[in-house]
């Protein structure tokens, strides 16, 4: 009987510590478009993906005893090249999940050079959680975005390049506004100029090209307006990967247009620390931003 006991015991304790997920296609009338990957999709360096053709939502969903009706979906970096799936994807969802919010992972199309891939999942991704939010227990009015690096990009994209929604479509889900209520932005790639941009996303998301006019469409910092969704940004002064000018500058077109929004800049921690815990101040970030969404009560 004491056998049992420590079993039963044991799994009690395990299962409170499993995060549960949910894996569920972009499109499941089938994906948009062509395949434009040049290779079948991989996973590799542990949970990093690349050649990503099949977008899917991995879904995290908070108990129900803790659910505060928010929900934040999550963009992985990697350059629009690769997409960092573990430290900027499902730990960041886990640790979400732990403080009663729905944690969504993206696996985007990578795009080489056809841009309108990434943007365009990400719109889908913001219907589809939204259109789900019944059965999800999700507030369709706290749903957020949050992105990493390029996927800081992508997020960022979205928040200036929404619509609200096709009302004359056929299928509901595109009836549905892909505006986010708010964006979460760490260390994000938010320009395409030359001076301070990230030329590697750059070249993956929309090619060579020198025509200003398909460049300034990506540059957010030039595309906020007074509907663009508040902010939380955080990031390290000693990042040479994506220069903290990009988010200096996306925090101040914000705060022109009189848009709510939060910087930190930790004094270092380089680019890409995502969830790794390294002792140094920027571990703070995600307990940060949960007393930001406090704040801005998208949770009690």
């Amino acid at each position: 009987m004491k056998t049992n006991f420590y079993l039963i015991f044991f799994f009690m304790i395990a299962s409170q510590t499993t995060f549960s997920q949910d894996v569920v296609k972009l499109w499941p009338d089938g994906t948009p478009g062509a395949v434009v990957s040049p290779k079948p999709e991989e996973t590799f360096e542990g949970r990093r993906v690349r050649y990503v053709s099949e977008p899917t939502l991995t879904v995290y969903l908070p108990t129900k005893e803790l659910n505060t009706g928010a929900a934040v979906i999550i963009c992985p970096g990697g350059g629009y090249g690769i997409e960092a799936m573990d430290h900027e994807g499902y730990e960041v969802a886990e640790f979400l999940q732990s403080h009663g919010i729905a944690g969504i992972v993206l696996k985007y199309r990578l795009p080489y050079g056809h841009s309108e891939l990434p943007l365009q999942d990400a719109q889908q991704a913001m219907r589809l959680v939204r259109s789900n939010s019944g059965a999800w227990a999700i507030d369709p009015g706290k749903v957020g975005i949050a992105g990493f690096s390029a996927g800081g990009h992508l997020a960022s994209t979205l928040a200036t390049h929404f619509d609200t929604g096709n009302k004359d479509a056929n299928n509901s889900i595109e009836k549905i506004s892909c505006r986010p209520d708010f964006s979460i932005l760490l260390y994000p790639v938010i320009t395409f100029k030359e001076e301070w941009g990230h030329m590697g996303s750059r070249e993956n998301l929309i090619g060579k090209t020198t025509d200003w006019k398909i460049i300034q469409k990506f540059c957010n910092e030039l595309q906020v307006t007074s509907q663009t969704p508040p902010a939380f940004i955080a990031l390290a002064d000693d990042d040479t990967g994506v220069k903290p000018r990009n988010s200096i500058e996306y925090y101040l077109a914000l705060k022109r247009e009189g848009i709510p929004a939060e910087l930190h800049i930790f004094k270092e921690g380089g680019h890409g620390f995502g969830m790794h815990k390294t002792g140094k101040a920027h571990d703070q970030w995600p307990l940060m931003l949960v007393e930001w969404m406090k704040a801005m009560q998208y949770i009690k």
